[in-house]
């Protein structure tokens, strides 16, 4: 235990030491955020703040997780898969600040690269790490052989939580402060219920990265994660529901990311089928916004919700493994 505390203490004392060089240095090149122009107006004067701290999140984490990590074969499948993403978002968030636009890279070209991480995760899992081509139904104790479709799966499983955690990612302090609750549960499932240590000492650094990033990310934020950060998330929360076999978990645990998506999915539908928006604006954060809610209440209240989703996720997994 005290190894996975060091650890992720750690992961937050770097974060926090090292953001203020990383902003002013991301400051001098005016590498600044673009906002959409059909946002909510509130957000234009966000225009121009430091992004890609998602950089500065995973430095955090790969130190000491790299450092004092046995290299088992769950946690290098999880680290991977979430260093993989954050390139992916990296490779977005520079095509944006380069070409000072909102829209990076092709939406094709993410969708390839998902895949191919997916087939990773899923050879890793498979052959590294010993797991069964298997869906377990924590909720009714049982579990179906899904054989040739298991990587079909898991890239539903990676590139479903990335975009959740994407879609998060719109109010300052939002998105890592709903991955640090979810992270946390994963602690627990990991260690307290299983003991699967990597797997602990990996989440512990997420986690305290994600606190230390909030120190700076939190309302008014002086950076933003950008698709290196949300992306990253996403894919070490996908990489730990596939390697604790908690796939389906995952959508009561990241309640509140299923939330922002089927959000963004409903209006989509509704506006196209009937010509008409069931919300104000989605996500369903900036519906909030747009009802005269502050952005502090509303970040406030999705964290309140993600707590309770994690919670009832936690008990469970633990009912189920009893």
């Amino acid at each position: 235990m005290g190894r996975i505390l060091i650890a992720g203490t750690a992961s937050l004392l770097l974060c926090i030491f090292l953001s203020p060089r990383f902003i002013a240095f991301i400051r001098e090149r005016e590498f600044g955020q673009h906002i959409r122009e059909e946002g909510p107006e509130g957000h234009h004067s966000k225009a121009g703040t430091p992004t890609m701290g998602g950089i500065i999140i995973f430095a955090a984490v790969s130190i000491p997780f790299l450092i004092l990590t046995n290299y088992d074969w769950l946690a290098i499948g999880v680290f991977g898969t979430a260093i993989a993403c954050a390139l992916i978002g990296f490779v977005d968030d520079y095509t944006k600040v380069i070409h000072k636009r909102s829209l990076g890279v092709r939406g094709r070209t993410k969708l390839i690269l998902t895949i191919v991480i997916s087939i990773g995760l899923w050879l890793i899992a498979t052959r590294g790490a010993g797991l069964q081509p298997t869906l377990r139904l924590r909720v009714v104790d049982a579990q179906i052989d899904l054989g040739i479709f298991y990587p079909v799966f898991i890239y539903l499983v990676v590139a479903g939580t990335t975009s959740g955690v994407n879609l998060t990612d719109g109010l300052d302090g939002l998105a890592a402060g709903c991955a640090a609750i979810v992270l946390l549960a994963f602690i627990g499932i990991t260690y307290i219920t299983t003991g699967q240590q990597e797997l602990s000492l990996l989440a512990a650094c997420l986690v305290g990265a994600c606190v230390g990033f909030l120190w700076f990310n939190s309302f008014p934020a002086n950076i933003f994660m950008g698709d290196t950060g949300s992306l990253g998330l996403g894919g070490a929360i996908a990489g730990l529901a596939v390697m604790t076999k908690t796939e389906i978990l995952l959508v009561i645990l990241g309640g509140i990311f299923v939330i922002e998506t089927l959000s963004v999915a409903i209006q989509v539908f509704a506006f196209q089928t009937f010509r008409r928006r069931v919300f104000l604006m989605a996500p369903i954060h900036h519906h909030f916004e747009l009802r005269g809610w502050s952005e502090t209440k509303i970040i406030l209240r999705f964290w309140i919700i993600a707590a309770v989703c994690s919670a009832i996720g936690f008990t469970i997994y633990q009912q189920s493994i009893r």
